[in-house]
């Protein structure tokens, strides 16, 4: 199988390439990403074409599309990864890039005639819950109304509907994954959701006690397990809507073994939500309360759909996932990838 990657630099793309590296069923790999590699790069990018296409660009629509398009000529296989998170203050920026971009992936892969398009949805797509019933693929992909990753995310959710009405020809599947964590994204992930104000220090057991809001609890998936998943939705030209998780799931006690030598204490979340918000105006933090909100609310995700027709079983625990990610922030680790480089 020939398959291109969009986003194949970032967190996830770099498991996949990971994943797709020496793969015998697949025979090409095309990396797209608006920052590539300059010199030979190291693996796993290695096992890539790289191609440098900003989806978000600004300009005419038809010539992004044009060069997406010859980017994808010839494909069995579109895996659509890219989105930004940041800067989180550029609505326009981060529509540009996660909606706007991703409609032109589709246009894209409509018109190179690739067969198969595997989009990368999230756990943020979903509507708010209030218990911790698993949700299957049926939940409402509405999003949370204060969150603009998770409007973003239910905006794609719709252009994937209206893809699969115009051209039933392009066989769609969306992968809703939970947080991805793997060390590799350290540096990453701690620029994104951290910032410089947070010493790495604090991410190796030195808290005192960590403060921990009501009821929190969250899914993980390892990145390698996404993209075992992802790997198996392209070689089995599967579609429709796939929840993955890694088993478990995180609560305060996990965290503070961690971080806080076993100590925590439970806050209510308003108190939580306005220092954010305050942080967030003032350019102390770099996510906004929006992400907060998604984290109370966001479904646990039931994955049995995957573990019947994709054969899923992660190999990592939602807490091992976790760990494996802090070892990674502390540690300042990261790859040779521009955005994941320390």
């Amino acid at each position: 199988m020939r398959v291109v990657v969009v986003g194949a630099s970032g967190n996830v793309g770099t498991a996949v390439l990971r994943r797709l590296r020496g793969d015998e069923s697949i025979t090409s790999v095309r990396a797209v990403a608006r920052r590539v590699p300059h010199t030979t790069p190291p693996p796993p990018y290695d096992v890539a074409e790289w191609w440098p296409v900003d989806i978000g660009a600004t300009g005419p629509e038809d010539r992004t599309v044009e060069h997406l398009r010859r980017a994808f000529a010839g494909a069995d296989a579109v895996v659509h990864l890219a989105w930004a998170i940041q800067p989180s203050h550029d609505r326009d920026r981060l529509r540009r890039v996660n909606v706007d971009g991703t409609r032109r992936v589709i246009e894209a892969t409509v018109r190179a005639g690739v067969p198969h398009l595997a989009v990368i949805s999230s756990v943020g797509a979903y509507s708010p819950v209030h218990d911790d019933i698993p949700r299957d693929e049926s939940w409402v992909t509405d999003g949370f109304r204060t969150s603009d990753y998770s409007q973003d995310k239910a905006a794609q959710e719709r252009l994937l509907d209206e893809a699969e009405r115009r051209h039933p020809e392009l066989r769609i599947a969306r992968v809703r994954p939970a947080l991805v964590f793997q060390r590799a994204a350290g540096s990453e992930i701690k620029g994104l959701f951290l910032g410089p104000f947070v010493p790495r220090q604090v991410l190796n057991g030195r808290l005192p006690v960590l403060p921990w809001p009501e009821g929190l609890r969250v899914q993980a998936i390892h990145a390698d397990d996404l993209a075992d998943g992802i790997r198996e939705v392209v070689v089995r030209q599967a579609t429709g809507a796939f929840n993955l998780a890694g088993t478990g799931v995180i609560r305060a006690a996990d965290v503070a073994e961690v971080l806080s030598r076993a100590n925590w204490r439970e806050v209510p979340h308003a108190p939580v939500r306005r220092a954010l918000w305050a942080a967030w105006h003032a350019r102390l933090a770099p996510i906004g309360p929006g992400w907060f909100d998604m984290a109370a609310g966001a479904p646990l995700l039931d994955y049995s759909r995957a573990e019947r027709e994709l054969d899923f079983r992660p190999r990592w625990s939602s807490v091992q996932a976790m760990r494996d990610l802090l070892a990674g922030l502390f540690d300042g680790a990261g790859t040779a990838s521009p955005p994941l480089k320390p």
